[in-house]
């Protein structure tokens, strides 16, 4: 069976309740095998991720960016680079913030940057916003409608108390989106390594 990460920091235990919807939904497909990991563990040891056949990333907004610690892991993983050890795995992400937008999108943005130099593959966010459909805005799936990834807004209750119920549902449905890209791209033929590739050298 096809093994997905869940990589996040959460300083309050927002993004982490977050993250903990997104591998629900993932596990509910019974595609994946799903692992919550703090980013704290991977600083220290990085390749634990080459274990992996997807990495979903979550980290909240911080001044329009991913916070210090996640900066740190994604710093952390420079001779995976080097060897690209995560190449053709896939990749997503999620973010949260306190306002609806509040630079959310930049965030993602570093996520999918740091993936591609990765040579990872890219899943985004398809849900339509269900609001269009006539479901109360508090309830509608992709209410804050992201493409590039998954967005939620964190209100300054507790985890458990902070999150319109849409919120929660995209998580969720994102969660179940990745898990079924994942069962799909284990079945396309495996992407051979661009630097093995005699036609790529000079």
């Amino acid at each position: 069976m096809n093994t997905l990460a869940i990589v996040f920091h959460s300083a309050h235990g927002h993004t982490e309740h977050i993250a903990r919807q997104v591998a629900a939904g993932a596990t509910a497909t019974g595609a994946v095998i799903v692992d919550l990991l703090d980013v704290d563990t991977l600083t220290r040891e990085p390749r634990r991720l080459t274990a992996y056949d997807g990495i979903v990333m979550g980290s909240p907004t911080y001044l329009g960016g991913v916070s210090g610690p996640f900066k740190t892991f994604m710093d952390a993983t420079g001779r995976l680079w080097r060897e690209q050890a995560l190449q053709g795995r896939l990749a997503a992400g999620f973010t949260v913030s306190s306002l609806p937008a509040g630079d959310k999108q930049s965030t993602l943005l570093s996520m999918f940057v740091f993936a591609m130099q990765h040579g990872m593959w890219w899943v985004g966010n398809p849900i339509l916003p269900e609001q269009h459909s006539g479901v109360p805005y508090e309830e509608a799936a992709n209410r804050l409608g992201s493409w590039s990834g998954l967005m939620a807004q964190a209100g300054h209750a507790s985890p458990a108390d902070a999150f319109a119920p849409g919120d929660l549902k995209t998580a969720r449905l994102f969660g179940a989106h990745v898990a079924h890209s994942l069962q799909r791209l284990a079945h396309s033929r495996p992407v051979r390594n661009a630097t093995t590739n005699p036609e790529m050298s000079a």
